[in-house]
């Protein structure tokens, strides 16, 4: 198993640009695949700068219905018409975040390029699916914990109205080779916490590995009560056997607070850099 960071938010590789947004690279023995392409085309640049021939992939997943993971998609699809492009098909629709009354445009469209929906290699999908041997994507039935406090200006646009997005558009990763499993989410929206105890409920065992953002980011600091929910996140994933492997909007002051919980069971992840098994 070979897993790239293609793009994120933070410099690993000094010849890699880094920008809010996410993207990895995951080889088998049979497979070359994509979760997510981030912001732009620059996820295209750091491939060819990382000698990654993207031509060569056969799978994209997207993990989600946001722009930063997705921007990517339509400049891949120029040197790639062959892959298919997996989604569900909630991720289509009208996500929003509220910026709040300060902002010059409070409510800001942040889902993707609804061309993607059209392209003949796009497969929407509704619910759990195996995509191949080594591959499959699950969905939230039922959350087991609250979701994270920074999720809470994230919108979904009915008619006229904004409402809280319910991150039914959001799926998860599962590659398994050499009897090890690798879950893999963009942002966890849903909560990591929820994600592995449904994890555990379908596959009945906790994963190898989680590679994930875990949507902790804030623009301005911590407040004391956002600082405790940071660290009870970190004390529940210390129960688990799994290694974590962080990065995007996680952020880094929250992998800082999470980092002295969970030692050497998390790492995080930077543009440009490889994940050593």
């Amino acid at each position: 198993m070979r897993i790239v960071n293609l793009i994120e938010d933070t410099k690993g590789n000094s010849e890699c640009i880094a920008a809010h947004g996410l993207s990895f690279y995951i080889e088998t023995a049979k497979h070359k695949m994509l979760l997510d392409l981030g912001p732009s085309a620059d996820t295209l640049e750091n491939a060819k700068a990382l000698k990654i021939d993207l031509s060569a992939i056969d799978t994209v997943v997207l993990s989600h219905g946001h722009y930063d993971h997705s921007g990517g998609i339509i400049p891949f699809t120029e040197i790639n018409d062959r892959a298919k492009i997996y989604f569900q098909e909630g991720a289509v629709k009208d996500y929003y975040a509220d910026d709040g009354l300060q902002a010059l445009e409070r409510y800001r469209y942040i889902g993707i390029d609804k061309s993607i929906a059209n392209l003949p290699q796009a497969v929407l999908l509704n619910g759990d699916t195996v995509i191949n041997s080594e591959t499959e994507v699950f969905t939230i039935k039922t959350r087991t914990h609250k979701l994270p406090s920074t999720n809470k200006n994230l919108l979904i646009k009915k008619g006229d109205s904004f409402e809280h997005d319910d991150f039914s558009h959001e799926h998860f990763l599962v590659v398994r080779e050499n009897g090890k499993s690798y879950l893999l989410s963009g942002c966890a929206h849903n909560g990591i916490l929820s994600i592995l105890d449904a994890y555990k409920e379908k596959y009945n065992e906790a994963p190898d590995v989680v590679i994930s953002g875990f949507h902790l980011m804030k623009k301005s600091g911590y407040d004391e009560k956002e600082i405790e929910e940071i660290k009870e996140i970190a004390e529940e994933l210390k129960n688990y056997p799994s290694r974590f492997v962080t990065c995007h909007c996680t952020g880094i002051p929250a992998y800082e607070i999470m980092k002295p919980i969970l030692n050497e069971k998390i790492e995080y992840v930077h543009s440009g850099e490889e994940i050593i098994f």
